[in-house]
């Protein structure tokens, strides 16, 4: 089951359902229950290779016909899957993902006499997409007129307002009418659609050609703060130098159309299944192949199916004189290491860092690389190097001092680390991740435990749901001598975090602590057998559990009470 839309949009947006009931197998070759296999696991290369080896034997199946449509379009392939999405229109079946392939190959071939024919003839997506597409096809036919009378229409229609006034502002801009089409972008009752960011350097561009230049640069500061990237800083400099900008944003029909494929995508990414968004981000690409940013959202959806290879070839499309090319670095970058290439992620960081060494994400996200691998020292050089380019404070950097705060951490470099962690904390003092780390390690070092405790404590009010921060305030209260209160704080971590060997270990001694110690050892042979053997946390001692499981915790306790004391004497 697909999640739902806030209101009528997904409804709006999708229709027909993706795709049709799954087929019984009966009498097919293997190549289909390979594909179906494949298809299942978003595995889109394996997919499309086996429907099409299916397709040999049974031409004519239309759930081979339209899963093998879909992969095509998943790898951006729209060119392939439009012999097949011809194949299922021939045979009269009403499938919305070959109307999309079809509609899409009309619209990049500027055929909006057969782009008007399929959508007037009921060849159908969903009701909001094949409005907008009949406006822009309107346009791109030069009959700004109608365009404006079906966006109106649209307009009207529950749930789609946002997106029907959207797309009539870029048309406005598109044939110079921009007073009009400021006047619907300032409009608040967009729902955020004039937020985004393609939406805002709409606006910028359309000020800049109203010679609105004060308007321009104020709106700039509102929507992207003083922390610009590169295509940001560059408009930002235009504008202040009083150069007029070129309105880009839609410059013809077909970048219209590209755009309706782009807006939904934004709109499904987080309401629809990553697998179903992908297919209207790569229509927007093959329609507009320069436009970064649905390269950008559909290599971020491949990232999310954990298709990591996939994920790292679509953001290498992205030139490196792009203005975005450093977030398709980045986007590569995260996709190599997550996909378990850590050396060939340092490589790209490592490369970015000759082209845009001027940007502190850069220098954080190797940072973060190296503090993954346990190269804390690199870390701190990377952290170092990001807040050297901050010429001064700035809130967003708590994340850079908290990165290396832990990286001193684990150097045992405390001193260093503290100082950090309440840097982070005086940039954000409610971060409840940087509340729960200084809260623990102070607990851990037996340090300031009420000021612990209240760091806590606040860090569970901000997020009552997290495991690893629940455990934290059973454990300081373990530490403070309150064991009955430690209880239902640990029992809530462990059910949050099952499998967490510290967890398991923490709610043992909590319970051994209150004399439930047959569970106290239950909770221990959990806490051993979730540990990892090649990637041991540093929280836990699989030695320190096992001698609990052998002689008790107070025994243990005793014993390192007295090798402190003998460590002090000597």
């Amino acid at each position: 089951m697909r999640k739902t839309l806030s209101g009528l949009v997904l409804a709006a947006v999708m229709g027909l359902a993706p795709l049709a009931p799954a087929a019984q197998a009966q009498g097919l070759a293997g190549a289909y229950l390979a594909a179906r296999h494949a298809g299942m696991s978003a595995d889109f290369e394996a997919a499309a290779d086996y429907y099409t080896r299916a397709l040999a034997r049974d031409p004519h199946n239309v759930e081979l016909l339209e899963s093998a449509t879909h992969a095509q379009l998943a790898l951006g392939h729209l060119e392939r899957g439009v012999p097949i999405a011809r194949r299922l229109d021939a045979e009269g079946l009403s499938s919305q993902i070959a109307n999309m392939v079809l509609m899409a190959d009309a619209a990049a071939k500027e055929d909006y006499t057969t782009l008007l024919a399929r959508t007037e003839d009921h060849h159908r997506i969903g009701p909001l997409l094949d409005g907008l597409i009949l406006a822009w096809a309107h346009m791109g036919a030069g009959n700004v007129t109608a365009a404006m009378e079906k966006f109106d229409a649209i307009s009207k229609e529950r749930g789609m307002t946002g997106f029907a006034d959207f797309h009539k502002a870029h048309a406005l801009a598109l044939v110079g009418d921009y007073e009009a089409a400021d006047k619907i972008l300032s409009d608040p009752s967009l729902n955020g659609l004039n937020t985004m960011r393609r939406s805002v350097i709409a606006r910028l561009e359309i000020l800049s050609q109203l010679e609105r230049t004060d308007d321009a640069l104020k709106l700039l500061a509102i929507q992207f703060g003083t922390d610009l990237d590169p295509e940001l800083s560059a408009l930002h400099d235009r504008l202040s130098a009083g150069k007029t900008l070129p309105f880009t944003s839609i410059q013809t029909a077909r970048d219209g159309l590209a755009e309706v494929f782009y807006t939904i995508a934004s709109a499904l990414r987080y309401e629809a299944e990553s697998d179903y968004t992908l297919l209207y981000s790569r229509v927007a690409e093959y329609l507009r192949p320069d436009h970064t940013e649905a390269v950008l959202l559909s290599g971020g959806l491949l990232d999310s199916l954990q298709l990591y290879d996939l994920a790292v070839e679509t953001y290498a499309r992205v030139e490196t004189g792009d203005p975005s090319y450093h977030a398709a670095g980045l986007g590569r970058a995260d996709a190599l290491r997550r996909g378990g290439h850590l050396d060939e992620a340092a490589e790209v960081l490592t490369s970015l860092i000759s082209t845009h060494g001027d940007l502190p994400m850069v220098y954080v996200t190797l940072g973060d690389l190296r503090r993954q691998t346990k190269s804390y020292d690199e870390a701190i050089r990377s952290y170092d190097a990001a807040l050297a380019l901050y010429e001064a404070d700035q809130p967003n950097q708590w994340f850079i001092y908290y990165a290396r705060a832990i990286c001193f951490e684990r150097l045992d470099r405390w001193t260093q680390a503290e100082a950090d962690f309440r840097k982070a904390l005086e940039l954000n003092p409610d971060q409840p991740q940087v509340l729960n780390y200084l809260g623990y390690s102070l607990v851990e070092k037996r340090t300031n435990l009420d000021e612990a405790l209240a760091m806590i404590e606040r860090a569970v009010a901000a997020q009552p749901d997290s495991g690893y921060i629940v455990d934290s305030l059973g454990w300081v209260l373990y530490r403070l001598g309150r064991y009955e209160e430690a209880v239902p704080y640990m029992e809530r971590a462990a059910e949050l975090m099952p499998v967490d060997p510290v967890v398991n270990d923490h709610l043992g001694d909590v319970l051994w602590a209150v004399g439930r110690q047959r569970e106290a050892e239950f909770q221990w042979k959990r806490a051993l057998s979730f540990i990892d053997p090649d990637d041991i946390p540093t929280d836990i001692s699989p030695e320190r559990v096992r001698q609990k499981l052998a002689i008790g915790l107070d025994a243990v306790l005793e014993q390192e009470d007295s090798d402190v004391l003998r460590a002090a004497k000597d």
